[in-house]
């Protein structure tokens, strides 16, 4: 130990590390929580390096020990420096590194704690004061480590985080003002914000919790939470816990247990700081859930906003409508945008006060009216002007919204996929690509998803919907529906789920069940009706929910959306008889991962072409799934598939003819891709995005030689790509953005001589490439940041269709807000 105790290349080392954290903290904020508590540790640590230097006299110049805490040091300095490469886009590289960074910073716990205590120990008693001094340092440092955060991290930030603001805000700057002087009263722990539907009462608490003075008060401890109709408490404390960064999350036994558990994370690890909780969207009846999380906790305060009024709570702000200057503002804003006025003044005038200052009416029927004939306006004018006040009834806002849905009457498609929005679960993002799977078989959509994103835009301009892109780079439209989202106001979903109800249950088009418990709806259970002839059917079930299925005939059924939160979940007996079953979304809202009792599915689903899975633990693939002959699309999002794929061999030679499309996304527990799934050679599209722990690929990858989209995006430990892959002579497309660990590109990657389009944002241990990339004729854009950029610079002349594209990554995190983990 003669280096350590000398301050001699320790010394050094340990000055490096120290030296690296002071500038990266200082350059890159978004890892400054961090690294500032490593340093914190470092600091900790120092005395106890010098310590050792001064026992260095008894200890004889011993040197076990000393060669690796050196290259400790040197590998947290160059840890601790490649965080100034990590772009602030990139989440999920920020994630991983953050958790590395707390990873070394826990080994050097253990080595001052294990190692070198045990090294000093065996020198005796004349170390022992040594020792003892030191055990009460380390004791020190642990306790600073547990008490200020949990080193095992299960969650990120933003979870449960503020989202933004409108773009376009009108009318509430004075109710901003008085919302804020209420809630900052002494004696008030707990404040309603009320307002019919849609009158903008989450727009106003999402003004709260931007304004200044309100940051300046609470900081990072404001926790925002969307709360759904049926509510699941456990979950929505585990996203507090999971909003704080590096937090363990836990798993609760009871809503007592999490309730407890909730109080004490803000007592020892927020408290004092002032914390405001807000919830938004609580419906009638759920006083007692309210009531569970008023925590006598000082300054810690409740912000919730309602449709309703809850009397047993002492102070209400109630939001006004709109006044008429404030509603033709808006109104304006959205029924003459580029600022053409092809319609009579008190046209616009009459609609208005149809609208009744309602902020979402305006808003909806004023997009509906844009640019169209005044035959349109005089139409609508003659829908609103019922002469009934916007608070009668839930339904007459239903009627008011209806006059912007009946403007799709002439585009029957467009019409029919707003209606299935109302199929999803409330509060929840839909993915495009769920509904791509969906539209694809009920209205013969094309499969690139082209034409869903035409409609999604269009319903996006109409205000039906709010279209959120998570990755605004992407410069193709080849698969471009996985980086979509849509997000549904309540009352449009009520009004897609209202429209869908119209006429007798047995002759609807599609069927939205809600189950709360296991409180079947009557006309879903009653053996003596009619069969149910809907094409579409959807089930959400609660956490109560106890899988006990009725007998339900729907023979008819093409597209079944399942939609639950329990933990074990078993998929209905009566999709046994669903013969012209096409499409089949399973999604798990909840928070850890489920188990399908009854899964894989039976073979009788012999028309079944489309599987999405999503946070699923899927234990095996069985022979029964290898019989739909007719799949042609598996989706497998944030599940776990280890398990299923540890079998050395499949059947896969005549199996699946007509499977042309895989997706394995955000599957944290895929290491190797099996070798049989290149035994599946009639795919034409493969995606493992954002699976952190893939490592390789299997050398047979070049027998797919039909694949023409390979993703591998975000596989941030993939170190290679497989020599094979030069025989994907049809391969158009390939994304490998983020694949941090590769350093080096296959020597014959110019025989992909179909390649048309690469991205590689993010390739930051490539440092050049392959010769033979000259001889990709067909190569018409690199996608990629200005490092990789610089590389391809050089082969431009060789290529005479290259376009090299340099583009700033934009990564829209509001979508995190609705994602179970």
């Amino acid at each position: 130990m003669a280096d350590l105790l000398t301050g001699g290349a320790t010394g050094v080392a340990f000055d490096l590390l120290m030296q690296a954290v002071l500038d990266v903290a200082l350059t890159v904020a978004s890892f400054r929580s961090e690294l500032n508590h490593l340093k914190s540790t470092l600091v900790s640590i120092k005395p106890f390096v010098d310590d050792i230097e001064k026992l260095n006299k008894v200890l004889d110049g011993r040197q076990e020990g000393v060669e690796t805490l050196n290259n400790r040091f040197k590998q947290g300095e160059t840890l601790v420096r490649k965080c100034l490469k990590i772009k602030l886009w990139n989440l999920y590289k920020k994630y991983s590194y953050a958790k590395k960074l707390e990873e070394f910073e826990k080994s050097l716990l253990w080595f001052f704690q294990i190692n070198v205590q045990a090294e000093l120990a065996r020198d005796g008693k004349t170390v022992a004061v040594g020792v003892k001094v030191l055990d009460e340092k380390i004791d020190q440092i642990l306790y600073v480590q547990d008490s200020g955060r949990s080193v095992n991290s299960n969650g990120f930030s933003g979870w449960c985080g503020v989202p933004g603001v409108p773009d376009f805000v009108v009318g509430l700057d004075t109710q901003l003002q008085e919302l804020k002087a209420m809630l900052l009263k002494d004696g008030v722990p707990l404040l309603v914000l009320s307002a019919p539907g849609g009158c903008g009462k989450t727009t106003l608490a999402k003004l709260l919790c931007n304004d200044d003075e309100i940051k300046g008060i609470y900081g990072n401890n404001i926790f925002f939470q969307t709360v759904s109709r049926s509510p699941n408490l456990q979950l929505m404390v585990q996203k507090v816990f999971q909003s704080k960064k590096n937090q363990r999350v836990p798993i609760f036994q009871s809503d007592e247990d999490a309730i407890y558990q909730l109080e004490q994370f803000f007592l020892r690890q927020i408290g004092p700081a002032p914390i405001l909780l807000v919830l938004d969207d609580m419906w009638s009846g759920s006083e007692s859930l309210i009531e569970q999380f008023l925590l006598p906790i000082h300054g810690y305060k409740i912000l919730v906003t309602s449709r309703f009024v809850f009397p047993q709570f002492e102070w209400t702000y109630k939001l006004n409508m709109l006044n008429h200057q404030d509603a033709m503002t808006l109104f304006n804003h959205y029924a003459f945008k580029d600022g053409i006025c092809n319609v009579q003044k008190h046209l616009a005038e009459e609609v208005v006060r149809g609208c009744s200052g309602h902020p979402l009416a305006l808003t909806v029927v004023g997009r509906s009216l844009y640019r169209q004939h005044e035959v349109k306006w005089l139409s609508t004018v003659q829908n609103l002007s019922q002469g009934q006040s916007i608070y009668d009834t839930n339904m007459v806002l239903l009627s008011r919204l209806k006059t912007s849905l009946d403007a799709l009457d002439e585009m029957a498609v467009l019409k029919n996929c707003f209606l299935d929005l109302g199929l999803f679960p409330e509060d929840q993002r839909i993915p495009a690509a769920a509904l791509l799977d969906m539209w694809v078989e009920l209205y013969k959509l094309d499969e690139d998803g082209m034409y869903t994103l035409i409609y999604l835009h269009e319903l996006s301009n109409r205000n039906l919907v709010n279209l959120t892109l998570v990755r605004k780079n992407d410069q193709d439209a080849i698969d471009y529906c996985n980086d979509h989202f849509v997000m549904q106001h309540d009352l449009l979903r009520e009004l897609a789920i209202h429209q869908s109800r119209q006429g007798p249950i047995e002759g609807r088009e599609r069927l939205t069940v809600e189950i709360n418990g296991n409180a079947f709806p009557e006309w879903l259970t009653d053996q003596k009706q009619q069969p149910i002839n809907a094409r579409v059917l959807s089930i959400s079930t609660d956490n109560a929910f106890c899988s006990n299925w009725s007998n339900v005939l729907v023979p008819d059924v093409k597209v079944l959306i399942l939609n639950f939160q329990i933990k074990i979940y078993t998929l209905p007996e009566f999709m046994e008889r669903m013969s012209r079953l096409t499409v089949l979304i399973v999604t798990n809202y909840g928070f850890t991962r489920a188990y399908l009792k009854n899964f894989p599915l039976p073979c009788q689903f012999i028309n079944l072409k489309r599987i999405r899975l999503e946070n699923i633990s899927i234990p095996s693939i069985a022979t029964s799934i290898l019989q739909l002959k007719n799949l042609q699309k598996i989706s497998m999002i944030m599940c776990e598939i280890a398990k299923a794929f540890e079998v050395d061999t499949l059947p896969i030679s005549d199996t699946w003819p007509n499977l042309n499309e895989i997706n394995i996304e955000y599957c944290d527990d895929l290491v190797e891709l099996p070798a049989w799934f290149c035994g599946l050679v009639h795919l034409k599209k493969l995606s493992l995005s954002y699976c952190q722990e893939l490592v390789s690929l299997p050398a047979e990858l070049g027998n797919l030689t039909n694949l023409e989209m390979l993703k591998l995006q975000s596989c941030t430990k993939l170190l290679e790509l497989p020599e094979s892959i030069s025989e994907l002579r049809e391969l158009k497309f390939l994304n490998l953005s983020d694949c941090v660990e590769m350093d080096h590109l296959p020597e014959q990657l110019g025989d992909l001589c179909g390649l048309r389009t690469i991205h590689m944002m993010g390739c930051t241990a490539l440092s050049e490439l392959p010769p033979s990339v000259m001889d990709l004729v067909q190569l018409e854009r690199v996608i990629c940041d200005e490092e990789t950029a610089y590389l391809w610079e050089f082969y431009k002349d060789y290529l005479d269709k290259l376009q090299i594209i340099v583009v700033k990554e934009d990564i829209n995190l509001n979508w995190l807000h609705k994602i179970p983990i």
